[in-house]
Protein backbone atom coordinates (compact mmCIF):
# COMPACT_ATOMS: atom_id res chain seq x y z
CA UNK A 1 0.00 0.00 0.00
CA UNK A 2 1.40 3.40 -0.66
CA UNK A 3 0.08 6.66 1.07
CA UNK A 4 0.27 8.43 -2.19
CA UNK A 5 -3.41 8.47 -2.23
CA UNK A 6 -4.51 8.82 1.61
CA UNK A 7 -6.17 11.52 2.66
CA UNK A 8 -5.71 12.74 6.27
CA UNK A 9 -8.46 12.07 8.66
CA UNK A 10 -7.41 15.08 10.84
CA UNK A 11 -6.20 17.60 8.52
CA UNK A 12 -7.44 16.62 5.33
CA UNK A 13 -4.19 16.82 2.96
CA UNK A 14 -2.94 13.94 1.53
CA UNK A 15 -0.63 12.19 3.99
CA UNK A 16 2.26 12.16 1.38
CA UNK A 17 2.83 15.67 1.95
CA UNK A 18 3.20 15.21 6.07
CA UNK A 19 1.85 18.48 7.17
CA UNK A 20 0.32 17.47 10.74
CA UNK A 21 2.17 14.96 12.96
CA UNK A 22 -0.50 12.21 12.51
CA UNK A 23 0.70 12.37 8.87
CA UNK A 24 4.08 12.19 9.68
CA UNK A 25 3.73 9.30 11.62
CA UNK A 26 1.61 7.23 9.63
CA UNK A 27 4.16 8.29 6.28
CA UNK A 28 6.89 6.60 8.55
CA UNK A 29 5.25 3.62 9.32
CA UNK A 30 4.58 3.12 5.86
CA UNK A 31 7.63 3.45 4.96
CA UNK A 32 9.90 0.95 7.35
CA UNK A 33 9.16 -2.41 6.23
CA UNK A 34 11.16 -5.34 6.58
CA UNK A 35 13.29 -6.35 10.12
CA UNK A 36 15.68 -4.05 11.41
CA UNK A 37 14.75 -1.50 9.13
CA UNK A 38 16.06 -4.14 6.51
CA UNK A 39 13.74 -4.00 3.11
CA UNK A 40 12.15 -7.47 2.32
CA UNK A 41 14.40 -8.23 -1.01
CA UNK A 42 17.61 -7.82 0.87
CA UNK A 43 16.41 -10.09 3.82
CA UNK A 44 15.77 -13.15 1.42
CA UNK A 45 18.68 -12.51 0.07
CA UNK A 46 20.82 -12.43 3.13
CA UNK A 47 18.82 -15.83 3.83
CA UNK A 48 19.64 -17.10 0.18
CA UNK A 49 23.35 -16.05 0.81
CA UNK A 50 23.15 -18.01 4.34
CA UNK A 51 21.70 -21.29 2.62
CA UNK A 52 24.97 -21.50 0.22
CA UNK A 53 26.94 -20.79 2.51
CA UNK A 54 25.81 -23.47 4.34
CA UNK A 55 25.39 -26.34 2.22
CA UNK A 56 28.82 -24.99 1.30
CA UNK A 57 30.53 -25.70 4.34
CA UNK A 58 28.33 -28.95 4.70
CA UNK A 59 29.76 -30.40 1.18
CA UNK A 60 33.73 -29.34 2.50
CA UNK A 61 33.26 -30.52 6.05
CA UNK A 62 32.17 -34.03 4.62
CA UNK A 63 28.85 -33.55 7.23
Amino acid sequence: MSCQHLVCAQCAHPVIEGRCPLCRANRERMHNHGFAGLSPALIALLLVVLLFATLALRHLGGL
